[in-house]
């Protein structure tokens, strides 16, 4: 319905073209925005019942207190594996894994892995590069999600989280706590739990605007053919080379796949390409504009190394194997 709406607002009331570089980005950003928005809203919404009456306290101090030897990070992974979300779709429910107070480490396996596998781009690297190909890449995603959560979880940076989240956080255990003591009921709760959800996306909203801005003016202004000549060089440092230029980019894994395609038919390696592909889905200008609401300069670096570092190193993987 979304895209419905967007295609009749674009082609036939602005009257563009769907065959111009103007039309799509125009067509992207108004699809995008409105996705995301509405999706913020009823994420904030669903984890603010869940902050109401589940005991999110006993869960945040469970994960922080017991050995689970790594299974946290995997379920995060996993339920990031099988949520269709692109990096900035993903950005919404991270923040309402903030707000519950669950464990940043295992927050940010979520928003690895979210953006990477989901069963959409399964089924279409099945049909394109087959089983052994998907198993590794499905595989790989998970792992790189687990791994990164763990390495990140371990360096303690909740500290680099921005002041908001701090408020949001404290908001909402001072509200939760009142409700208890006040024994108050689901119908009186609602309008401050949704109007809670909307004072959310207000804060987020120039964010929002101003990076899915940047991803629909890499979406259609900037050529395929303008990745593909580097990354089609016979030399070593083709994947790195190829993750960098990925990064101003942004589109979904089901979206870039048939890029991939095309660019494996050109004879680029694909590993290469696949590292190309996790560098276009988890890595973004947009991406960083919508975190920096959440997170500061320093945690959005430390993150984007990491991911970015892993990459490189499936994607070396990916041709040793492939």
């Amino acid at each position: 319905m979304i895209q419905s709406f967007a295609d009749w607002l674009v082609y036939s009331i602005f009257g563009l073209d769907s065959t111009t570089a103007l039309g799509g980005a125009v067509n992207f950003f108004v699809y995008d925005s409105i996705k995301i928005l509405i999706l913020l809203f009823l994420i904030s919404t669903i984890m603010g019942i869940v902050n109401a009456y589940f005991p999110i306290e006993r869960l945040r101090n469970y994960l922080i207190s017991h050995r689970l030897y790594g299974l946290q990070y995997l379920l995060a992974s996993i339920f990031g594996a099988i949520t269709p979300f692109c990096s900035c779709s993903s950005i919404p429910l991270f923040i309402g894994f903030v707000k519950g107070g669950i464990p940043l480490g295992v927050t940010l396996a979520f928003l690895i892995t979210s953006p990477l596998v989901n069963e959409v781009a399964v089924a279409m690297f099945l049909g394109s590069f087959g089983v052994e190909a998907t198993v590794i890449y499905v595989v790989s995603g998970i792992l790189l999600g687990c791994i990164g959560g763990i390495i990140l979880g371990r360096m303690h940076l909740e500290p680099y989280l921005s002041d908001w989240v701090k408020q949001v956080q404290a908001q909402s255990e001072r509200q939760s706590a009142q409700w208890e003591k006040d024994n108050t009921t689901f119908i009186q709760r609602l309008p401050a739990i949704v109007g809670d959800s909307w004072q959310i996306v207000r804060s987020v909203l120039v964010y929002v605007l101003i990076g899915i801005g940047i991803g629909a003016f890499m979406h259609g202004f900037i050529p395929e053919g303008f990745f593909a000549q580097y990354m089609s060089r016979d030399n070593w440092f083709a994947v790195p080379l190829s993750v960098l230029l990925a990064v101003p980019m942004y589109a979904n894994a089901a979206g870039i796949i048939p890029v991939v395609e095309v660019f494996v038919a050109k004879g680029i390696p694909l590993g290469t390409a696949i590292a190309f592909m996790m560098a276009v889905v988890s890595l973004s200008l947009p991406e960083a504009t919508l975190l920096k609401k959440v997170m500061t300069w320093r945690l959005i670096s430390i993150f984007f190394f990491t991911v970015t570092l892993f990459i490189i190193l499936s994607g070396y993987m990916f041709n040793v194997l492939l």
